[in-house]
């Protein structure tokens, strides 16, 4: 059963990526079968950095998928909106902190990311399934 927001999930993720980036990525490397790398943005009305850990499915080479699904719920999440106003982010893979662009998957690549990211974690169908919104599939492209 796919995993449904709660103050213990919120909790968890809050102090997750702390963990994360304190380790290097040795701890907390892996959660939902996915690996899981930081994603760093500045919030697009305060100006403020922003930290995130998010699940991400490796793509083509050296670009990485993430998901904006906020496990079903009905409204996109704050990082993606950030995005979405500054696409030149970085991201944090185990110990290498890679500056990236970040787009949406389009067409027939969005489709075969989600079948893939489907395949590795059955759980994104229920999320798809849950909210009414479609799930934004967003490529960082090392720059």
């Amino acid at each position: 059963m796919a995993i449904v927001r709660s103050p213990v999930v919120e909790l968890f993720w809050r102090w997750h990526k702390h963990l994360y980036r304190w380790s290097g990525g040795r701890i907390g490397a892996r959660m939902a079968n996915l690996p899981v790398l930081l994603l760093e943005t500045v919030g697009r009305r305060s100006g403020a950095p922003r930290l995130n850990a998010l699940t991400y499915l490796p793509w083509s080479g050296d670009r990485h998928v993430v998901i904006a699904s906020v496990l079903g719920e009905p409204r996109h999440p704050a990082w993606y909106l950030n995005l979405v106003a500054r696409p030149e982010v970085a991201i944090q893979v185990g110990a290498r902190r890679i500056a990236v662009l970040a787009r949406d998957a389009e067409g027939e690549e969005r489709e075969a990311i989600w079948r893939a990211l489907v395949a590795e974690s059955p759980d994104y169908e229920q999320y798809r399934e849950r909210t009414g919104r479609r799930i934004p599939v967003v490529v960082l492209t090392p720059r």
